[in-house]
């Protein structure tokens, strides 16, 4: 960070690492970092010893919780890698990370059947122009030939798959692997760089062939080198480099590495693809627009830490930014390295372009924002959270935690934009929504570590509604004596249905004075105060109400006579109606690659869903998207249900759609529970 890196003419160049869950990026991170000097032995995810993954969530759940920038030097050349997750429930953190990368390393398993996992994630580097490419980890575990991984993975991306190593074979064993380019075999060493060995002693009779699909994929986007292939004459070494640089800097192809990072195998190549061909950060601030000046950031983390408060993660895009400069029209003091994991090692003076920074004391906005010298503003090119799959009610264990739970809840949320809180009037709960239920734990986890705050949750209620089926004219009067003035109110009221989506009105067709005008409203405030809780125990709607007679007393009546006969003529009246629970329904639509589908289908019509019909998916080939109906008493654990079936990416978006009568059994149950409940509050 200080003067004495950033030596190489690129400058400090970021890769993410991306990929789904227990693909073995963290162990890859460490393997990188072993390699390239920076540590001294590979920590390993098991032992809680990574240099990544160092938060209490992480290493408790022995899975990457938050992404984690990590420094490297690796011949000359500055890097910044970040350690995104790869829970599915945690997809919005790996996407921060991948935003403010100039390339990214998507890794998988070796296995054809997970490979559809990677289709998500290729469409959201598509979408954002992100380079990226695709190391196969575990090569030594492979589950078929690197033939068919590629097979399964090509469907998954909108770009060619570009492989570059095949494997060497020794047995049943991957030993080794040649490098398709250089046409150079290496022997693997246990923790250890390859070793060279001749390509005799690798007997690989596939190279040849596998060489010539790879240049035949690179001469798509070349004619002169189709020209040369069609006259049978081949390209110089070189001249291949050349060609994968330009089509990857371009985003045109995915080269394809091999390896094992447990083991250290692949690794070295890896990092020397990674120094040849990922772009420097000139090319990526120019792909995401960022403002002309002198100097631009760009906040892609917020963190809330005890004793520190707020910090924010920011790649400095353009300029260097210096201890005391302004930033966002605020001065930037106490600048802290942004890619120690901990953010222990003091301050530095510069944070020279394409590298990260931690600030503290220094507001510059929320995540995706740009800070120049003078201003802060949103980025034109920024990730939109994605819809909140799940929820839960919460509620702190103390009552004297209430006040600092709002603040807490608003911190959690500012460092994780995909989580949402929401206070519900019907209900009176305090709702947290998210992506799935580890999502939503593993951040109670950090408010109980963060802000020593002990929350209780529960299954949030469901807001059912009531109406009524018919009509009914009631007749109710108040009248009490007891010395001095006495209460009078004698009103006739017509109760009637209306349409779903009316609410309740009030109204009235008093001829006469039989009611004076000035305590009609009474009447009317009488008649809302017991629509909030009718017979069923839910909030009344969907009723019209009419005062159409009544009688009063020159001494007794008043505004709180009549406001208490309006109460009686709807305690009395309402049970004679046909009260009728009403459950709300939601539009919901499955999104799932369709070898998924039909499992998914059935597994939605548990869930008392009313199909609506099924589409391909708009822009994603190979999915399709199922409509649905579905109460919201049944959306709890639906996307448990979805992801358990469509090896977890399947997903869903919902939105209120209107209110459903419910009767039968499922009527009763809900109507029992609730009385319950009422009871157990009032006991």
């Amino acid at each position: 960070m200080s003067d004495t890196h950033d030596k190489s003419p690129k400058g400090t160049r970021i890769v993410a690492l991306l990929g789904p869950q227990s693909s073995g990026k963290t162990t890859l991170v460490e393997s990188m970092l072993l390699a390239s000097g920076t540590i001294a032995k590979r920590g390993k995810v098991n032992d809680g010893n990574t240099v990544s993954d160092t938060s209490a969530e992480a290493r408790a759940r022995k899975m990457s919780t938050e992404l984690t920038p990590v420094r490297m030097n690796y011949l000359g050349d500055d890097w910044v890698l970040i350690d995104c997750p790869g829970a599915v429930d945690l997809v919005h953190e790996s996407h921060q990370g991948a935003m403010i990368a100039d390339a990214a390393i998507v890794v998988t398993d070796p296995d054809p059947a997970r490979m559809v996992a990677l289709g998500p994630i290729f469409r959201f580097l598509d979408e954002h122009k992100i380079p990226r490419i695709l190391f196969i980890n575990k090569i030594d575990a492979a589950q078929g030939t690197v033939k068919d991984l590629l097979a399964a993975a090509q469907p998954q991306s909108s770009r060619p798959l570009v492989l570059r190593h095949i494997p060497i074979m020794k047995g049943q064993t991957v030993s080794g692997y040649v490098d398709l380019v250089a046409e150079r075999a290496y022997q693997y060493k246990l923790d250890q760089p390859s070793e060279r060995v001749s390509m005799d002693v690798a007997q690989n009779a596939a190279a040849p062939e596998a060489r010539r699909e790879m240049l035949e994929k690179l001469a798509d986007f070349d004619d002169k080198l189709l020209e040369k292939l069609l006259e049978d004459s081949l390209p110089e070494t070189g001249e291949v480099y050349q060609h994968l640089t330009k089509d990857f800097t371009e985003n045109l192809i995915v080269p394809v590495l091999i390896g094992g990072a447990e083991h250290q195998h692949g690794v070295t190549r890896l990092l020397k693809e990674m120094r040849h061909e990922v772009p420097p950060a000139a090319v990526t601030t120019a792909k995401r627009g960022i403002p002309a000046g002198s100097l631009a950031g760009q906040t892609f983390k917020t963190i809330y830490a005890p004793h520190v408060g707020k910090i924010s993660l920011m790649r400095v895009w353009r300029g260097s930014l210096k201890d005391g400069d302004t930033l966002g029209g605020h001065r930037a003091s106490n600048l802290q390295d942004g890619a120690e994991p901990k953010l222990a090692k003091g301050k530095v003076a510069v944070v020279d372009t394409g590298n990260v920074v931690a600030l503290t004391k220094i507001e510059v906005g929320h995540a995706g924002d740009i800070a120049t010298n003078d201003a802060i503003q949103k980025a034109k090119q920024w990730i939109e959270p994605p819809h909140a799959l799940f929820s839960v009610a919460v509620s702190a264990k103390d009552r004297k935690d209430d006040v600092k739970l709002g603040d807490s809840l608003r911190k959690i949320c500012d460092e994780d934009p995909s989580l949402s809180i929401t206070q519900i009037a019907e209900t009176s709960e305090l709702i947290l929504r998210g992506q799935g239920d580890i999502h939503l734990y593993i951040a109670i986890e950090r408010l109980k570590r963060k802000f020593d705050l002990v929350i209780e949750t529960k299954q949030p209620q469901v807001p059912y509604r009531e109406t009524i089926k018919k009509g009914v004219n009631q007749h109710a009067r108040h009248k009490r004596q007891s010395g001095g003035h006495g209460q009078f109110a004698d009103i006739k009221v017509e109760i009637k249905p209306l349409p779903r989506g009316s609410g309740v009105t009030f109204g009235d067709t008093i001829v006469g004075g039989v009611v004076p005008k000035n305590f009609i409203p009474a009447v009317e405030a009488g008649v809302m105060d017991n629509t909030v809780r009718g017979p069923l125990g839910f909030k009344v709607v969907d009723v019209s109400v009419n005062l159409y007679d009544g009688q009063y007393h020159d001494v007794d009546s008043s505004d709180q006579a009549f406001r208490t006969v309006g109460r009686m003529v709807m305690t009395e009246g309402l049970p004679q109606c046909e009260p009728v629970l009403l459950e709300p329904i939601y539009d919901v639509a499955v999104y799932v690659p369709n070898e998924f589908t039909s499992k998914v289908q059935r597994a939605v019509n548990q869930h008392r869903a009313q199909i609506l019909g099924f589409d391909t998916r708009e822009g994603w080939s190979g999915w399709d998207a199922i409509k649905a109906a579905i109460p919201e008493a049944e959306m709890r654990n639906l996307i448990t249900d979805i992801r358990s079936i469509s090896q977890g990416i399947g997903t869903f978006e919902a939105k209120f759609s209107h209110y459903q009568e419910l009767s039968g059994r499922d009527a009763d149950k809900v109507v029992q529970a609730r009385k319950a409940a009422l009871g157990a509050a009032h006991g």
